[in-house]
């Protein structure tokens, strides 16, 4: 017996240099996460930069909003092994949040913060240089709440985890603080391409 995800599909060899060891392709958009989806009205969503407990800037979803947009099309992988190519988003770059707060990135590390109380930690080298949006929209359409909606991260080059849901700031820390599944065994940095899924790999 085969099991999916523990072997490659046979996929066309452009397709398949795309798609990272241990994982599979999906039409689909698989939801996951770790309880309910919350129900966060625009009208009171903020956005906050923080260097540690010190806020940096906040904005409210109409200041947010009027920041340069940029659309990004990107695959994505998600550590329970699916993988979809070409997804399309919108929304705001982090190098341009930072740019509006008038601040270049003061430490090395950051830690992504949202309104269920997830967390997830990112080098802020991964945040910048185009590599990460703050998206608002999918594939045209306002981001559905079970996506993440209002707002946010994404991180299209680490695993999925690390592109936090329902996006309320960003804290720039001092040292490499662990987030929700980091602090429970998930791989600190999580590279699909090397499949970093736990702190062993």
């Amino acid at each position: 017996m085969v099991t999916r995800g523990f072997t490659r599909q046979q996929l066309p060899t452009e397709l398949a240099r795309r798609v990272p060891p241990g994982q599979h392709l999906v039409d689909d958009f698989p939801v996951l996460a770790i309880g309910a989806a919350p129900n966060i009205a625009t009208a009171g969503w903020t956005f906050e930069l923080k260097l540690g407990s010190r806020p940096l800037k906040k904005w409210s979803w109409a200041e947010f909003n009027a920041l340069p947009q940029t659309t990004l099309t990107r695959d994505i992988h998600c550590v329970t092994s699916w993988s979809k190519l070409d997804t399309r988003w919108e929304g705001v770059l982090v190098d341009d949040i930072l740019a509006a707060a008038g601040v270049e990135a003061p430490t090395a590390f950051v830690l992504a913060n949202s309104y269920d109380d997830y967390s997830t930690n990112v080098p802020a080298v991964d945040l910048l240089g185009g590599k990460a949006l703050v998206a608002l929209r999918y594939d045209g359409e306002p981001l559905h709440r079970d996506h993440g909606g209002p707002a946010r991260l994404l991180v299209p080059h680490l695993y999925f985890w690390k592109s936090a849901k329902w996006l309320k700031g960003l804290t720039f820390t001092q040292r490499d603080e662990a987030g929700f599944w980091e602090l429970r065994g998930y791989h600190l940095y999580g590279d699909p391409w090397r499949e970093q899924r736990f702190s062993d790999d």
